[in-house]
């Protein structure tokens, strides 16, 4: 059986000079830090910038959250200068490592990581950073994220599947999480470009961005179920496949999350630019469409759950790949807030709140591991060839 996994990181290789307190100890120069430096690296931005965002939504108001959230936000927007730099330092210095990943049948999917790494940042900059930099400011940095990341996120929904249709033959059972990240994007740009629909002219500047997110609504949700489809049948017929792969079954709660949030926050703001009755008709959509979905997004996280504990048992190796148990999350945090938001649902308020401790818990023990891991240089290294995929 061939197997399609993240790139998983390795170890071993011949060490030259060592930086002081072991930094970098498992490159072989320092300067490699960049080489390999792919676009799944912005995964720790998206993860660290839902904590902050969703944190905003929850339906309970406990002092001090807002602040702690800001912060959270602050490092998130860090991060993405941060890797930002580093990657035009990879694409300066090693461009034919930059052009491998994008011509990669498997690393080529995380190329809707900037794109969401882009539009969760700026979506935390209007709700969160406002307190610290004022609005006008907010609203200026969101507009230029929003714009870059939707721009971004449609070319990636549409490229990286032509590439794969024309370039690559994939096996069977190659189907994994990882194919959704091109296609959640625009789906991201939907929900966070709700929040730029008050600040939009009136008229038809709002009429058109409303307009613009529910096309990409659309987008996105048609062709991630097309893919969750696949994903489901390569786990019947084909097992759950390398321990390294199991952190990727959490995606597909990214979509499903993302796509209840978007309709529920495009719903709550049809009425300044639709007509009646459709503004009506799209908040009612926000319920019809989302408690299903939810209902799905739920029974997979129990799915998804099931698998990773039993591969925790067996051994599952730390790698990026362990991002995945983060963003995905919180979007269900957040379609669980706006449909609690809603329906007044106790319930679902307190599974929100549920969901929000373990996203929180979930990105200290990832983020901890990364920041051990990437000290050590473990994942700056090349991936191992036997991890590549079959193609």
């Amino acid at each position: 059986m061939s197997s399609v996994t993240l790139l998983p990181t390795r170890a071993g290789h011949t060490r030259g000079a060592r930086l002081p307190f072991g930094l970098l100890r498992d490159l072989e120069r320092p300067a490699d830090l960049f080489r390999h430096l792919g676009p799944n690296w912005y995964a720790s931005v998206m993860g660290t910038g839902i904590v902050a965002n969703a944190a905003g939504t929850l339906p309970v108001r406990v002092t001090g959250m807002r602040t702690a959230a800001t912060v959270v936000w602050a490092l998130a927007g860090l991060l993405l200068v941060t890797l930002t730099a580093a990657r035009s330092v990879h694409w300066t210095r090693h461009r034919p490592e930059a052009r491998a990943h994008a011509a990669h049948p498997v690393m080529a999917h995380f190329w809707g990581a900037p794109a969401m790494a882009l539009l969760t940042v700026g979506a935390g900059t209007l709700t969160l950073g406002r307190d610290w930099i004022g609005l006008p400011a907010a609203l200026a940095v969101d507009v230029v994220l929003w714009s870059a990341g939707t721009l971004l996120g449609l070319v990636t929904s549409v490229l990286i599947p032509y590439r794969m249709m024309s370039r690559h033959t994939f096996a069977a059972d190659a189907a994994f999480g990882g194919w959704l990240m091109p296609v959640v994007p625009p789906m991201v740009s939907a929900s966070t470009g709700a929040l730029l629909v008050p600040y939009a002219t009136a008229g038809q500047g709002r009429l058109t961005l409303v307009l613009a997110c529910y096309a990409m609504f659309g987008v996105s949700v048609f062709a991630a179920l097309l893919i969750i489809a696949q994903i489901w049948t390569r786990l019947v017929h084909h097992t759950v496949g390398p321990a390294a792969m199991v952190p990727t079954l959490w995606i597909v709660l990214g979509p499903l999350g993302q796509s209840v949030t978007a309709a529920n926050q495009l719903g709550g703001v049809a009425a300044l630019a639709l007509p009646a009755p459709y503004a009506a008709a799209a908040r009612a959509f926000g319920l019809l469409y989302g408690l299903p979905t939810w209902g799905f997004a739920m029974a997979w996280t129990a799915l998804a759950a099931t698998v990773t504990v039993r591969t925790v048992r067996e051994h599952l190796p730390f790698s990026l790949t362990w991002w995945s148990f983060t963003f995905p999350v919180g979007t269900c945090v957040t379609g669980t807030s706006a449909l609690a938001a809603l329906t007044g649902s106790v319930a679902l308020q307190i599974t929100a709140v549920i969901l929000y401790a373990c996203l929180v818990a979930a990105w200290l023990t990832v983020a901890l591991r990364t920041a051990a891991s990437g000290a050590r240089g473990t994942l700056f290294l090349p991936p191992p060839p036997a991890a590549r995929p079959s193609s």
